[in-house]
């Protein structure tokens, strides 16, 4: 960088400009790396390389929208909801990876782990833990919840009510 800036004869100040331009740019690059790495994400996944021609019952806009991560400021639930195979799984990971690169702080994890995870934490008496530790994350990715209901049912603990929240269910 110091050669191509005495290359082309740039002054002090703006040697000084770039270099401090590339130093943030590259900070910002290693906070949005390690906010995809600390949201555990099985593999990576991208809006990009998700085939909207292959499910026309997902609308591209709609998904493009929910990239925004609007959603995720105003703390608003999303469902996704479809057949196996449909991409729920993908456009989950890719709206998550999103979400981290806007800078919020997201969690993946699949239904099974997350009610595995609380009926343990409720055994060893740190369920308030547990749940305010998921509780720090401004998104909650969770995966394979038609996994949940059979899981669930064997959980004597309770879990609390969602009747208050609205989703937005997305058709995959």
């Amino acid at each position: 960088m110091a050669d191509a800036a005495a290359r082309d004869q740039m002054s002090y100040r703006g040697f000084l400009a770039e270099l401090l331009m590339a130093e943030c740019d590259d900070r910002a690059r290693r906070r949005s790396e390690r906010r995809i790495k600390a949201a555990a994400f099985p593999r990576e996944k991208s809006l990009r390389a998700f085939e909207f021609e292959a499910n026309p019952n997902v609308d591209p806009a709609v998904i493009h929208t929910l990239a925004t991560s609007d959603r995720v400021k105003k703390g608003l639930p999303l469902c996704l909801i479809g057949d196996s195979g449909t991409g729920k799984s993908h456009l989950l990971i890719a709206l998550g990876t999103e979400a981290a690169m806007a800078g919020f702080r997201v969690r993946y994890t699949l239904a099974t782990k997350l009610v595995n995870e609380l009926v343990e934490a409720a055994d060893d008496k740190v369920l308030t833990k547990t749940i305010a530790r998921y509780g720090r994350v401004d998104l909650l990715c969770i995966d394979e919840t038609s996994w949940t209901c059979r899981v669930g049912r064997r959980w004597r603990g309770g879990f609390r009510s969602t009747s208050g929240i609205t989703r937005t269910p997305i058709r995959c």
